[in-house]
């Protein structure tokens, strides 16, 4: 797979030469032409130019061939010999969390029971290390346990939640922005939420003054849409049904 790519490199390093003769020994051909070396001094600008042109079209062909091997993605044969099956040990491991740091926890907080509907579900302060972590799901709020052990390892055994994670302080400071990985360098993506209807979902949250990314109706893609949180991470709101007719 690499081949097209040193080949590419190979083919620009010969035409800059090619550039590098005509540049150094086109100025001298009078001089060439004195010494007799040549019958003219034409023919020293004459045989790069010639290779330069007979090497476009491999190049050309080189460049289609580098781009079509990075824009295509992997087969289903690459899949499947690259993915694995579940080892034994492994069979009871869940997906628990996603932990995102937050800039003002009321904000975020209200946003996120509020808007999105999940319920705190804990909290837990560090006072030494000055920093607190608030655990988000979607949950029934009379199923927390009343012992606080019990209910730190509900907290943990719940599924699909969010770590909201405030350093303090960081709510008083103007110059404090935390990146959302949608701008470069790019990296996280964002959340998905299921939602039964996502053009009544996106309604309400129209009405409550949701900054949108991109509206259900908006581009190719129908019946999708994305919303931002106070920090500017994206969520997805999708309903199972309508990705139907959206994944190929």
């Amino acid at each position: 797979q690499s081949c097209p790519s040193s080949f590419l490199i190979g083919y620009l390093f010969l035409l800059l030469l090619c550039l590098i003769w005509c540049r150094v020994w086109g100025g001298r051909s009078r001089w060439l032409q004195r010494c007799h070396w040549f019958e003219s001094g034409r023919v020293v600008a004459v045989v790069p130019a010639l290779c330069v042109k007979g090497l476009l079209p491999g190049l050309r062909k080189l460049l289609s061939a580098t781009m079509s091997q990075e824009q295509s993605g992997l087969t289903d044969e690459q899949v499947s010999s690259a993915c694995c099956d579940p080892a034994a040990e492994t069979k009871d491991f869940v997906m628990q969390q996603t932990m995102l740091r937050v800039k003002d926890p009321k904000k975020s907080l209200d946003f996120y029971t509020r808007i999105i509907g999940m319920t705190l579900l804990q909290k837990f302060d560090f006072p030494s290390m000055k920093f607190t972590l608030y655990f988000l799901g979607f949950e029934d709020k009379k199923e927390i346990p009343a012992d606080t052990n019990e209910h730190t390892a509900w907290t943990f055994s719940r599924t699909g939640t969010i770590e909201l994670t405030h350093n303090w302080g960081t709510e008083n400071d103007e110059n404090q922005a935390y990146h959302n990985g949608n701008s470069d360098p790019r990296g996280f993506g964002h959340l998905g939420i299921a939602v039964p209807d996502v053009y009544a979902a996106c309604k309400r949250f129209e009405e409550l003054g949701v900054k949108f990314v991109k509206k259900p109706d908006d581009g190719k893609m129908k019946g999708l849409a994305f919303i931002q949180d106070p920090d500017g991470y994206w969520i997805e709101i999708l309903s199972p049904n309508q990705m139907l007719t959206i994944v190929p």
